[in-house]
Protein backbone atom coordinates (compact mmCIF):
# COMPACT_ATOMS: atom_id res chain seq x y z
CA UNK A 1 0.00 0.00 0.00
CA UNK A 2 1.25 3.44 -0.87
CA UNK A 3 1.17 6.13 1.82
CA UNK A 4 -1.38 8.86 1.23
CA UNK A 5 -0.05 11.77 -0.79
CA UNK A 6 -0.43 14.01 2.26
CA UNK A 7 1.83 11.65 4.21
CA UNK A 8 4.82 13.16 2.44
CA UNK A 9 6.91 16.21 3.26
CA UNK A 10 9.25 18.13 0.94
CA UNK A 11 12.96 18.82 1.19
CA UNK A 12 15.06 20.41 -1.55
CA UNK A 13 18.08 22.47 -2.58
CA UNK A 14 16.52 24.86 -5.15
CA UNK A 15 17.52 22.58 -8.02
CA UNK A 16 15.69 19.38 -7.16
CA UNK A 17 13.52 18.02 -4.36
CA UNK A 18 12.71 14.84 -2.43
CA UNK A 19 9.56 13.53 -0.78
CA UNK A 20 9.96 12.05 2.72
CA UNK A 21 7.17 9.85 4.09
CA UNK A 22 5.87 9.67 7.64
CA UNK A 23 7.54 6.25 7.83
CA UNK A 24 10.97 7.82 7.35
CA UNK A 25 11.36 6.69 3.73
CA UNK A 26 12.46 9.01 0.94
CA UNK A 27 10.31 7.66 -1.89
CA UNK A 28 10.95 10.24 -4.63
CA UNK A 29 14.12 12.01 -5.71
CA UNK A 30 15.33 13.09 -9.16
CA UNK A 31 19.03 13.92 -9.53
CA UNK A 32 20.55 16.28 -10.39
CA UNK A 33 17.51 18.37 -11.54
CA UNK A 34 13.77 18.35 -10.95
CA UNK A 35 13.26 16.81 -14.41
CA UNK A 36 16.10 14.27 -14.27
CA UNK A 37 15.50 10.55 -13.93
CA UNK A 38 14.46 9.47 -10.43
CA UNK A 39 16.85 7.38 -8.35
CA UNK A 40 14.09 6.84 -5.76
CA UNK A 41 10.80 6.02 -7.50
CA UNK A 42 8.92 3.99 -4.86
CA UNK A 43 6.27 6.73 -4.98
CA UNK A 44 5.18 5.45 -8.40
CA UNK A 45 5.94 1.77 -7.96
CA UNK A 46 7.22 -0.18 -4.99
CA UNK A 47 10.21 -0.13 -2.67
CA UNK A 48 12.16 -2.16 -5.25
CA UNK A 49 11.97 0.90 -7.51
CA UNK A 50 14.19 2.83 -5.13
CA UNK A 51 13.89 4.46 -1.70
CA UNK A 52 15.91 5.36 1.38
CA UNK A 53 14.34 4.36 4.67
CA UNK A 54 15.69 5.52 8.03
CA UNK A 55 13.62 4.80 11.15
CA UNK A 56 13.60 2.94 14.48
CA UNK A 57 13.51 -0.85 14.27
CA UNK A 58 10.64 -1.04 16.78
CA UNK A 59 7.25 -1.77 15.17
CA UNK A 60 5.68 0.32 17.95
CA UNK A 61 7.56 3.51 16.99
CA UNK A 62 5.35 6.58 16.52
CA UNK A 63 6.40 9.73 14.70
CA UNK A 64 5.57 13.43 14.77
CA UNK A 65 7.16 15.83 12.34
CA UNK A 66 7.51 19.53 11.62
CA UNK A 67 9.68 21.95 9.74
CA UNK A 68 12.28 23.72 11.83
CA UNK A 69 11.03 27.29 11.98
CA UNK A 70 10.61 29.03 8.63
CA UNK A 71 12.85 26.61 6.75
CA UNK A 72 12.77 23.49 4.59
CA UNK A 73 14.56 21.42 7.24
CA UNK A 74 12.33 18.53 8.32
CA UNK A 75 12.44 17.17 11.89
CA UNK A 76 10.77 13.83 12.65
CA UNK A 77 10.64 12.84 16.33
CA UNK A 78 10.17 9.12 16.92
CA UNK A 79 8.87 7.78 20.24
CA UNK A 80 9.62 4.11 20.97
CA UNK A 81 9.22 1.88 24.04
CA UNK A 82 12.95 2.26 24.77
CA UNK A 83 13.47 5.95 24.05
CA UNK A 84 13.05 8.77 21.57
CA UNK A 85 15.10 9.99 18.63
CA UNK A 86 14.98 12.86 16.14
CA UNK A 87 15.76 12.41 12.43
CA UNK A 88 16.54 15.67 10.61
CA UNK A 89 16.31 15.61 6.82
CA UNK A 90 17.47 18.40 4.51
CA UNK A 91 19.31 19.26 1.32
CA UNK A 92 21.90 22.06 1.58
CA UNK A 93 21.85 24.66 -1.18
CA UNK A 94 24.52 23.15 -3.35
CA UNK A 95 27.87 24.45 -4.44
CA UNK A 96 28.18 21.87 -7.17
CA UNK A 97 27.04 18.37 -6.17
CA UNK A 98 23.59 17.71 -4.66
CA UNK A 99 23.58 16.23 -1.15
CA UNK A 100 20.85 14.65 0.98
CA UNK A 101 21.69 14.80 4.69
CA UNK A 102 19.99 12.71 7.38
CA UNK A 103 21.04 13.47 10.97
CA UNK A 104 19.97 11.16 13.81
CA UNK A 105 19.99 12.53 17.36
CA UNK A 106 19.15 10.62 20.53
CA UNK A 107 16.70 12.48 22.77
CA UNK A 108 16.03 9.97 25.56
CA UNK A 109 16.79 6.36 26.41
CA UNK A 110 18.30 4.22 23.67
CA UNK A 111 16.85 3.48 20.23
CA UNK A 112 17.85 0.81 17.71
CA UNK A 113 17.80 2.25 14.19
CA UNK A 114 18.00 0.83 10.68
CA UNK A 115 18.72 2.48 7.35
CA UNK A 116 17.82 0.78 4.06
CA UNK A 117 19.09 2.34 0.84
CA UNK A 118 17.88 1.02 -2.51
CA UNK A 119 19.21 3.11 -5.37
CA UNK A 120 17.47 2.50 -8.70
CA UNK A 121 18.46 4.88 -11.48
CA UNK A 122 16.33 5.80 -14.52
CA UNK A 123 13.02 5.95 -12.64
CA UNK A 124 13.49 2.73 -10.69
CA UNK A 125 14.67 0.60 -13.59
CA UNK A 126 18.47 0.34 -13.29
CA UNK A 127 20.16 -1.47 -10.39
CA UNK A 128 23.62 0.05 -9.87
CA UNK A 129 26.86 -1.72 -9.01
CA UNK A 130 27.73 -0.96 -5.38
CA UNK A 131 31.12 -1.25 -3.75
CA UNK A 132 32.84 -0.08 -0.57
CA UNK A 133 35.66 2.41 -0.97
CA UNK A 134 37.29 5.17 1.07
CA UNK A 135 34.94 4.55 3.99
CA UNK A 136 31.82 4.99 1.81
CA UNK A 137 29.51 2.99 -0.41
CA UNK A 138 29.56 4.11 -4.03
CA UNK A 139 26.83 3.10 -6.50
CA UNK A 140 27.46 3.48 -10.24
CA UNK A 141 25.34 2.83 -13.30
CA UNK A 142 26.01 4.54 -16.62
CA UNK A 143 26.17 8.33 -16.16
CA UNK A 144 25.08 8.27 -12.52
CA UNK A 145 27.18 7.89 -9.40
CA UNK A 146 26.04 8.17 -5.78
CA UNK A 147 28.25 8.13 -2.69
CA UNK A 148 26.79 7.19 0.70
CA UNK A 149 28.79 8.28 3.72
CA UNK A 150 27.76 6.33 6.80
CA UNK A 151 28.76 6.92 10.42
CA UNK A 152 31.59 4.78 11.79
CA UNK A 153 29.40 3.49 14.61
CA UNK A 154 26.92 1.86 12.20
CA UNK A 155 27.18 -1.66 10.83
CA UNK A 156 26.75 -1.29 7.08
CA UNK A 157 26.26 -4.28 4.79
CA UNK A 158 24.57 -5.36 1.59
CA UNK A 159 21.39 -7.43 1.52
CA UNK A 160 18.72 -8.08 -1.13
CA UNK A 161 20.26 -5.53 -3.51
CA UNK A 162 20.15 -2.83 -0.84
CA UNK A 163 22.64 -1.19 1.51
CA UNK A 164 21.67 -1.51 5.17
CA UNK A 165 22.98 0.27 8.24
CA UNK A 166 22.18 -0.90 11.79
CA UNK A 167 23.10 1.25 14.79
CA UNK A 168 21.93 2.35 18.23
CA UNK A 169 21.52 5.96 19.34
CA UNK A 170 21.50 6.94 23.01
CA UNK A 171 20.40 10.24 24.51
CA UNK A 172 22.82 13.02 23.60
CA UNK A 173 24.41 11.15 20.71
CA UNK A 174 24.29 12.53 17.19
CA UNK A 175 25.29 10.92 13.92
CA UNK A 176 24.81 11.64 10.22
CA UNK A 177 24.35 10.00 6.82
CA UNK A 178 25.19 11.93 3.63
CA UNK A 179 24.20 10.88 0.11
CA UNK A 180 25.92 12.72 -2.75
CA UNK A 181 25.31 12.45 -6.51
CA UNK A 182 27.76 13.34 -9.26
CA UNK A 183 28.42 12.33 -12.88
CA UNK A 184 30.15 8.96 -12.86
CA UNK A 185 32.98 10.11 -15.13
CA UNK A 186 34.04 12.89 -12.74
CA UNK A 187 36.21 12.65 -9.62
CA UNK A 188 34.51 12.19 -6.27
CA UNK A 189 32.99 15.50 -5.11
CA UNK A 190 34.23 17.32 -2.03
CA UNK A 191 32.56 16.04 1.14
CA UNK A 192 30.43 18.43 3.15
CA UNK A 193 30.48 18.58 6.96
CA UNK A 194 26.85 17.66 7.78
CA UNK A 195 26.45 19.53 11.06
CA UNK A 196 27.93 22.73 9.66
CA UNK A 197 25.72 22.31 6.59
CA UNK A 198 22.68 22.03 8.87
CA UNK A 199 23.36 25.37 10.53
CA UNK A 200 24.22 27.06 7.23
CA UNK A 201 21.01 25.78 5.65
CA UNK A 202 18.93 26.93 8.60
CA UNK A 203 20.55 30.38 8.45
CA UNK A 204 19.92 30.59 4.70
CA UNK A 205 16.21 29.82 5.07
CA UNK A 206 15.65 32.03 8.09
CA UNK A 207 17.40 34.92 6.35
CA UNK A 208 15.20 34.46 3.29
CA UNK A 209 11.98 34.07 5.29
CA UNK A 210 12.67 37.21 7.32
CA UNK A 211 12.22 39.28 4.15
CA UNK A 212 8.52 38.40 3.90
CA UNK A 213 6.38 41.48 4.43
CA UNK A 214 3.08 39.72 5.07
CA UNK A 215 1.98 40.57 8.63
CA UNK A 216 -1.60 39.33 8.54
CA UNK A 217 -3.31 36.67 10.65
CA UNK A 218 -2.37 33.81 8.31
CA UNK A 219 1.39 34.32 8.38
CA UNK A 220 2.28 30.70 9.14
CA UNK A 221 0.31 29.41 6.15
CA UNK A 222 1.56 32.18 3.84
CA UNK A 223 5.17 31.66 4.87
CA UNK A 224 5.01 27.91 4.35
CA UNK A 225 3.49 28.45 0.89
CA UNK A 226 6.17 30.97 -0.04
CA UNK A 227 8.91 28.60 1.17
CA UNK A 228 7.32 25.89 -0.97
CA UNK A 229 7.33 28.18 -4.04
CA UNK A 230 10.96 29.01 -3.34
CA UNK A 231 11.73 25.28 -3.05
CA UNK A 232 10.15 24.71 -6.48
CA UNK A 233 12.44 27.34 -8.05
CA UNK A 234 15.31 26.16 -10.20
CA UNK A 235 17.91 28.58 -8.90
CA UNK A 236 20.29 28.64 -11.91
CA UNK A 237 17.58 30.08 -14.20
CA UNK A 238 14.74 31.36 -11.97
CA UNK A 239 12.17 29.01 -13.52
CA UNK A 240 9.51 27.60 -11.17
CA UNK A 241 8.21 24.05 -11.69
CA UNK A 242 4.51 23.34 -11.27
CA UNK A 243 5.36 20.43 -8.94
CA UNK A 244 8.40 18.23 -8.25
CA UNK A 245 6.54 15.03 -9.18
CA UNK A 246 5.02 13.27 -12.14
CA UNK A 247 1.95 11.08 -12.53
CA UNK A 248 0.38 11.40 -9.10
CA UNK A 249 -3.22 10.75 -10.14
CA UNK A 250 -6.18 13.10 -10.26
CA UNK A 251 -8.33 10.02 -9.66
CA UNK A 252 -7.10 6.90 -7.85
CA UNK A 253 -6.78 4.15 -10.41
CA UNK A 254 -7.40 6.59 -13.26
CA UNK A 255 -5.37 7.69 -16.28
CA UNK A 256 -5.20 11.44 -15.62
CA UNK A 257 -1.56 11.27 -14.62
CA UNK A 258 0.75 14.01 -15.92
CA UNK A 259 4.31 15.23 -15.56
CA UNK A 260 4.41 18.61 -13.80
CA UNK A 261 8.18 19.09 -13.49
CA UNK A 262 8.16 21.98 -15.96
CA UNK A 263 7.44 25.71 -16.00
CA UNK A 264 3.97 26.82 -17.16
CA UNK A 265 3.32 30.31 -18.49
CA UNK A 266 -0.21 30.14 -17.06
CA UNK A 267 1.36 30.22 -13.59
CA UNK A 268 3.48 33.25 -14.43
CA UNK A 269 1.26 36.18 -13.50
CA UNK A 270 -0.05 34.57 -10.33
CA UNK A 271 3.46 33.55 -9.25
CA UNK A 272 4.79 37.03 -9.86
CA UNK A 273 1.92 38.57 -7.95
CA UNK A 274 2.53 36.29 -4.96
CA UNK A 275 6.27 36.96 -4.84
CA UNK A 276 5.93 40.70 -5.34
CA UNK A 277 3.13 41.00 -2.78
CA UNK A 278 5.37 39.33 -0.21
CA UNK A 279 8.33 41.58 -1.00
CA UNK A 280 10.50 39.12 -2.93
CA UNK A 281 11.64 41.41 -5.73
CA UNK A 282 14.80 39.43 -6.47
CA UNK A 283 12.92 36.17 -7.02
CA UNK A 284 10.22 37.94 -9.02
CA UNK A 285 12.90 39.53 -11.19
CA UNK A 286 14.57 36.17 -11.81
CA UNK A 287 11.20 34.63 -12.75
CA UNK A 288 10.44 37.54 -15.08
CA UNK A 289 13.86 37.18 -16.73
CA UNK A 290 13.29 33.43 -17.17
CA UNK A 291 9.96 34.26 -18.79
CA UNK A 292 11.57 36.80 -21.10
CA UNK A 293 14.17 34.29 -22.28
CA UNK A 294 11.63 31.49 -22.69
CA UNK A 295 9.17 33.41 -24.84
CA UNK A 296 11.78 35.06 -27.06
CA UNK A 297 11.24 34.09 -30.67
CA UNK A 298 8.44 34.13 -33.22
CA UNK A 299 5.05 35.06 -31.67
CA UNK A 300 3.32 32.13 -33.33
CA UNK A 301 5.82 29.78 -31.66
CA UNK A 302 4.84 30.67 -28.09
CA UNK A 303 4.44 27.53 -25.96
CA UNK A 304 2.31 26.98 -22.87
CA UNK A 305 5.23 25.50 -20.94
CA UNK A 306 9.00 25.17 -21.08
CA UNK A 307 11.79 23.27 -19.39
CA UNK A 308 13.70 24.57 -16.38
CA UNK A 309 16.08 26.56 -18.57
CA UNK A 310 13.51 27.34 -21.25
CA UNK A 311 13.85 24.07 -23.20
CA UNK A 312 11.09 23.65 -25.77
CA UNK A 313 11.00 19.93 -26.51
CA UNK A 314 9.34 17.95 -23.70
CA UNK A 315 8.33 14.70 -25.44
CA UNK A 316 5.85 12.54 -23.56
CA UNK A 317 6.55 8.85 -22.89
CA UNK A 318 5.17 6.12 -20.65
CA UNK A 319 7.20 4.00 -18.19
CA UNK A 320 5.62 0.53 -18.23
CA UNK A 321 7.87 -0.91 -15.50
CA UNK A 322 6.22 1.38 -12.91
CA UNK A 323 2.75 0.34 -11.74
CA UNK A 324 1.78 3.88 -10.76
CA UNK A 325 0.71 5.41 -7.48
CA UNK A 326 -2.02 3.12 -6.08
CA UNK A 327 -2.04 1.32 -9.47
CA UNK A 328 -2.86 4.54 -11.33
CA UNK A 329 -1.25 3.88 -14.69
CA UNK A 330 0.26 4.97 -16.95
CA UNK A 331 3.25 6.71 -15.43
CA UNK A 332 4.27 9.48 -17.83
CA UNK A 333 7.39 11.60 -18.25
CA UNK A 334 7.39 14.63 -20.51
CA UNK A 335 4.15 16.35 -21.43
CA UNK A 336 2.46 16.29 -24.83
CA UNK A 337 0.41 19.36 -23.88
CA UNK A 338 3.50 21.37 -24.81
CA UNK A 339 2.25 21.11 -28.42
CA UNK A 340 -1.18 22.55 -27.65
CA UNK A 341 -2.55 25.88 -28.77
CA UNK A 342 -3.65 27.94 -25.79
CA UNK A 343 -4.44 31.56 -26.57
CA UNK A 344 -4.71 32.53 -22.91
CA UNK A 345 -0.92 32.37 -22.50
CA UNK A 346 -0.54 35.61 -24.47
CA UNK A 347 -2.64 37.38 -21.87
CA UNK A 348 -0.76 35.71 -19.06
CA UNK A 349 2.60 36.83 -20.45
CA UNK A 350 1.45 40.44 -21.01
CA UNK A 351 -0.08 40.45 -17.53
CA UNK A 352 3.16 39.17 -15.99
CA UNK A 353 5.15 42.06 -17.41
CA UNK A 354 2.42 44.50 -16.37
CA UNK A 355 2.62 43.24 -12.79
CA UNK A 356 6.41 43.52 -12.84
CA UNK A 357 6.28 47.11 -14.10
CA UNK A 358 3.63 48.06 -11.54
CA UNK A 359 5.80 46.67 -8.74
CA UNK A 360 8.79 48.74 -9.79
CA UNK A 361 10.86 46.24 -11.72
CA UNK A 362 12.58 48.14 -14.56
CA UNK A 363 10.59 48.51 -17.78
CA UNK A 364 12.97 47.64 -20.59
CA UNK A 365 12.64 48.46 -24.29
CA UNK A 366 13.81 45.04 -25.52
CA UNK A 367 11.24 43.33 -23.28
CA UNK A 368 8.55 45.59 -24.69
CA UNK A 369 9.52 44.68 -28.25
CA UNK A 370 8.70 41.05 -27.51
CA UNK A 371 5.41 41.96 -25.84
CA UNK A 372 4.40 44.18 -28.75
CA UNK A 373 5.03 41.36 -31.21
CA UNK A 374 2.91 39.01 -29.11
CA UNK A 375 -0.10 41.32 -28.92
CA UNK A 376 0.18 42.16 -32.63
CA UNK A 377 0.04 38.44 -33.41
CA UNK A 378 -2.87 37.89 -31.03
CA UNK A 379 -4.83 40.65 -32.78
CA UNK A 380 -5.19 38.37 -35.81
CA UNK A 381 -5.66 35.06 -33.95
CA UNK A 382 -7.80 35.65 -30.85
CA UNK A 383 -10.95 34.63 -32.73
CA UNK A 384 -9.57 31.10 -33.27
CA UNK A 385 -10.54 28.12 -31.08
CA UNK A 386 -7.94 26.52 -28.81
CA UNK A 387 -7.43 23.79 -26.19
CA UNK A 388 -7.91 26.23 -23.32
CA UNK A 389 -6.41 26.71 -19.87
CA UNK A 390 -6.99 23.14 -18.74
CA UNK A 391 -5.11 21.50 -21.61
CA UNK A 392 -8.02 19.43 -22.83
CA UNK A 393 -7.24 16.52 -25.11
CA UNK A 394 -10.57 16.87 -26.92
CA UNK A 395 -11.53 19.16 -29.83
CA UNK A 396 -10.59 22.83 -29.87
CA UNK A 397 -13.31 25.23 -28.76
CA UNK A 398 -13.91 28.93 -28.16
CA UNK A 399 -13.17 28.89 -24.44
CA UNK A 400 -14.43 31.91 -22.56
CA UNK A 401 -11.36 32.10 -20.34
CA UNK A 402 -9.08 32.15 -23.40
CA UNK A 403 -11.02 35.09 -24.83
CA UNK A 404 -10.96 36.92 -21.50
CA UNK A 405 -7.18 36.55 -21.41
CA UNK A 406 -6.98 37.91 -24.97
CA UNK A 407 -8.77 40.96 -23.56
CA UNK A 408 -6.14 41.05 -20.79
CA UNK A 409 -3.34 41.06 -23.36
CA UNK A 410 -4.84 44.02 -25.21
CA UNK A 411 -5.66 45.85 -21.99
CA UNK A 412 -2.16 45.49 -20.55
CA UNK A 413 -0.61 46.58 -23.84
CA UNK A 414 -2.77 49.72 -23.87
CA UNK A 415 -1.91 50.47 -20.25
CA UNK A 416 1.80 50.03 -21.00
CA UNK A 417 1.65 52.65 -23.75
CA UNK A 418 -0.32 55.00 -21.50
CA UNK A 419 2.37 54.68 -18.81
CA UNK A 420 5.35 54.63 -21.20
CA UNK A 421 4.45 56.53 -24.41
CA UNK A 422 8.01 56.22 -25.67
CA UNK A 423 7.54 52.45 -26.07
CA UNK A 424 5.35 52.90 -29.11
CA UNK A 425 2.75 50.55 -30.56
CA UNK A 426 -0.61 50.27 -32.30
CA UNK A 427 -2.50 51.55 -29.30
CA UNK A 428 -5.68 52.55 -31.16
CA UNK A 429 -5.96 49.10 -32.72
CA UNK A 430 -5.33 47.45 -29.36
CA UNK A 431 -8.09 49.54 -27.77
CA UNK A 432 -10.43 48.47 -30.54
CA UNK A 433 -9.43 44.83 -30.04
CA UNK A 434 -10.03 45.14 -26.31
CA UNK A 435 -13.51 46.51 -26.87
CA UNK A 436 -14.37 43.87 -29.46
CA UNK A 437 -13.24 40.97 -27.27
CA UNK A 438 -15.29 42.19 -24.32
CA UNK A 439 -18.34 42.68 -26.51
CA UNK A 440 -18.07 39.19 -28.01
CA UNK A 441 -17.46 37.42 -24.69
CA UNK A 442 -20.45 39.14 -23.07
CA UNK A 443 -22.65 38.20 -26.04
CA UNK A 444 -21.49 34.68 -26.87
CA UNK A 445 -19.95 33.44 -23.62
CA UNK A 446 -22.75 34.48 -21.27
CA UNK A 447 -25.90 32.45 -20.65
CA UNK A 448 -28.51 35.12 -19.87
CA UNK A 449 -31.17 32.54 -18.96
CA UNK A 450 -29.03 31.09 -16.16
CA UNK A 451 -27.14 34.30 -15.41
CA UNK A 452 -23.64 32.86 -15.78
CA UNK A 453 -20.59 32.81 -18.00
CA UNK A 454 -20.05 29.39 -19.55
CA UNK A 455 -17.06 27.26 -20.44
CA UNK A 456 -17.13 27.95 -24.17
CA UNK A 457 -19.36 29.68 -26.68
CA UNK A 458 -22.75 28.02 -27.05
CA UNK A 459 -22.18 25.71 -24.09
CA UNK A 460 -24.20 25.16 -20.94
CA UNK A 461 -21.11 23.75 -19.21
CA UNK A 462 -19.39 25.74 -16.48
CA UNK A 463 -15.70 26.46 -15.95
CA UNK A 464 -14.10 27.59 -12.69
CA UNK A 465 -11.71 29.78 -14.68
CA UNK A 466 -14.58 32.25 -15.23
CA UNK A 467 -14.20 33.09 -11.52
CA UNK A 468 -11.06 35.00 -12.60
CA UNK A 469 -13.11 37.54 -14.59
CA UNK A 470 -13.17 40.12 -11.76
CA UNK A 471 -9.63 39.35 -10.70
CA UNK A 472 -8.13 40.27 -14.08
CA UNK A 473 -10.35 43.35 -14.35
CA UNK A 474 -12.57 42.19 -17.22
CA UNK A 475 -15.66 43.12 -15.16
CA UNK A 476 -15.99 44.51 -11.65
CA UNK A 477 -16.69 42.12 -8.79
CA UNK A 478 -20.16 43.52 -8.17
CA UNK A 479 -21.31 43.24 -11.81
CA UNK A 480 -24.55 41.18 -11.92
CA UNK A 481 -22.99 38.82 -14.46
CA UNK A 482 -20.09 38.14 -12.11
CA UNK A 483 -22.42 37.64 -9.15
CA UNK A 484 -24.52 35.22 -11.18
CA UNK A 485 -21.45 33.27 -12.25
CA UNK A 486 -20.28 32.95 -8.65
CA UNK A 487 -23.64 31.65 -7.49
CA UNK A 488 -24.01 29.24 -10.41
CA UNK A 489 -20.53 27.83 -9.94
CA UNK A 490 -21.26 27.32 -6.23
CA UNK A 491 -24.53 25.61 -7.05
CA UNK A 492 -23.46 23.40 -9.97
CA UNK A 493 -19.69 22.99 -9.91
CA UNK A 494 -18.88 22.24 -6.28
CA UNK A 495 -18.57 19.04 -4.29
CA UNK A 496 -18.96 19.44 -0.56
CA UNK A 497 -18.33 23.17 -1.02
CA UNK A 498 -15.07 22.74 -2.97
CA UNK A 499 -14.80 23.71 -6.63
CA UNK A 500 -14.18 21.41 -9.58
CA UNK A 501 -12.46 22.81 -12.68
CA UNK A 502 -15.33 21.79 -14.96
CA UNK A 503 -17.70 18.88 -15.37
CA UNK A 504 -16.08 15.63 -16.51
CA UNK A 505 -19.48 14.10 -17.16
CA UNK A 506 -21.82 14.37 -20.14
CA UNK A 507 -20.08 15.61 -23.27
CA UNK A 508 -16.56 14.79 -21.99
CA UNK A 509 -15.05 18.13 -23.01
CA UNK A 510 -11.51 17.03 -22.18
CA UNK A 511 -11.58 13.82 -24.21
CA UNK A 512 -10.47 11.64 -21.27
CA UNK A 513 -12.21 8.84 -19.36
CA UNK A 514 -12.90 8.98 -15.64
CA UNK A 515 -13.13 11.92 -13.30
CA UNK A 516 -11.01 13.93 -10.90
CA UNK A 517 -11.12 15.59 -7.50
CA UNK A 518 -11.94 19.16 -6.65
CA UNK A 519 -9.27 21.58 -7.83
CA UNK A 520 -7.73 23.48 -4.93
CA UNK A 521 -6.66 26.63 -6.77
CA UNK A 522 -10.20 26.94 -8.17
CA UNK A 523 -11.52 26.91 -4.62
CA UNK A 524 -9.12 29.75 -3.77
CA UNK A 525 -10.43 31.58 -6.86
CA UNK A 526 -13.94 31.27 -5.48
CA UNK A 527 -12.78 32.85 -2.22
CA UNK A 528 -11.18 35.67 -4.25
CA UNK A 529 -14.35 36.24 -6.28
CA UNK A 530 -16.43 36.34 -3.10
CA UNK A 531 -14.03 38.89 -1.63
CA UNK A 532 -14.13 41.06 -4.75
CA UNK A 533 -17.92 40.91 -4.80
CA UNK A 534 -18.11 42.28 -1.26
CA UNK A 535 -18.86 38.97 0.51
CA UNK A 536 -15.83 39.01 2.78
CA UNK A 537 -17.21 36.77 5.52
CA UNK A 538 -17.98 34.03 3.01
CA UNK A 539 -14.53 34.45 1.43
CA UNK A 540 -12.83 34.11 4.80
CA UNK A 541 -14.88 31.05 5.70
CA UNK A 542 -13.92 29.44 2.40
CA UNK A 543 -10.25 30.31 2.88
CA UNK A 544 -10.10 28.84 6.37
CA UNK A 545 -11.80 25.69 5.12
CA UNK A 546 -9.02 25.35 2.54
CA UNK A 547 -6.32 25.92 5.14
CA UNK A 548 -7.73 22.92 6.98
CA UNK A 549 -6.98 20.69 3.98
CA UNK A 550 -3.21 21.20 4.28
CA UNK A 551 -1.24 18.27 5.61
CA UNK A 552 0.53 18.28 8.97
CA UNK A 553 3.46 20.28 7.58
CA UNK A 554 1.35 22.79 5.64
CA UNK A 555 1.52 21.35 2.10
CA UNK A 556 -1.15 21.06 -0.58
CA UNK A 557 -1.38 18.92 -3.69
CA UNK A 558 -3.24 19.83 -6.85
CA UNK A 559 -6.65 18.38 -5.95
CA UNK A 560 -8.72 17.06 -3.05
CA UNK A 561 -11.23 14.22 -2.89
CA UNK A 562 -13.99 15.30 -0.45
CA UNK A 563 -15.49 11.80 -0.36
CA UNK A 564 -12.26 9.95 0.48
CA UNK A 565 -10.93 13.01 2.37
CA UNK A 566 -7.47 12.82 0.84
CA UNK A 567 -5.25 14.84 -1.45
CA UNK A 568 -4.84 13.96 -5.12
CA UNK A 569 -2.56 15.02 -7.96
CA UNK A 570 1.03 16.14 -8.10
CA UNK A 571 2.51 17.29 -4.82
CA UNK A 572 3.22 19.84 -3.56
CA UNK A 573 1.52 21.92 -6.21
CA UNK A 574 2.76 25.45 -6.90
CA UNK A 575 -0.64 26.54 -8.25
CA UNK A 576 -2.38 25.62 -4.96
CA UNK A 577 0.16 27.49 -2.85
CA UNK A 578 0.04 30.49 -5.20
CA UNK A 579 -3.72 30.53 -4.66
CA UNK A 580 -3.30 30.42 -0.89
CA UNK A 581 -0.90 33.37 -0.87
CA UNK A 582 -3.09 35.43 -3.22
CA UNK A 583 -6.24 34.89 -1.18
CA UNK A 584 -4.46 35.66 2.11
CA UNK A 585 -3.25 38.98 0.70
CA UNK A 586 -6.69 39.68 -0.70
CA UNK A 587 -8.29 39.24 2.69
CA UNK A 588 -5.65 41.51 4.19
CA UNK A 589 -5.58 44.21 1.50
CA UNK A 590 -9.13 44.02 0.18
CA UNK A 591 -8.27 42.70 -3.28
CA UNK A 592 -6.18 39.74 -4.47
CA UNK A 593 -6.07 41.24 -7.93
CA UNK A 594 -3.52 43.08 -10.04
Amino acid sequence: MHPRIEDYALIGDLQTAALVGRDGSIDWLCLPRFDSGACFAALLGGKDNGHWGLAPCSPDARAQRSYRGDSLILDTVWETPTGSVRVTDFMPQRDRAPDVVRIVEGLSGSVEMRGVLRLRFDYGRVVPWVRATEGCRVAIAGPDSVWLRTPAESTTYGKDFSTRSDFTVAAGQRTAFVLTWHPSHEPRPIQIEPFTALQDTLDDWHGWSARCRYKGPYREAVMRSLITLKALTYAPTGGIVAAPTTSLPEELGGVRNWDYRYCWLRDASLTLNSLLSAGYLEEAGAWRNWLLRAVAGAPDDLQIMYGLAGERRLPEAELPWLTGYCDSAPVRIGNAAVEQRQLDVYGEVLDSFHIARSAGLPAEQHAWSIQRALVDYLESTWRDPDEGLWEIRGPRRHFVHSKVMAWVAADRAVRAIEAYPKFGGKVDRWRAMRDEVRREVCERGYDADRGTFTQFYGSRELDAATLLIPRVGFLPGDDPRVLGTIDTVRRELTHDGLVRRYSTEGIAVDGLPGGEGTFLVCSFWLADALQLSGRRAEAQEMFERLLGLRNDVGLLSEEYDPAARRQLGNFPQAFSHIGLVGTAFGLQDGAPAH
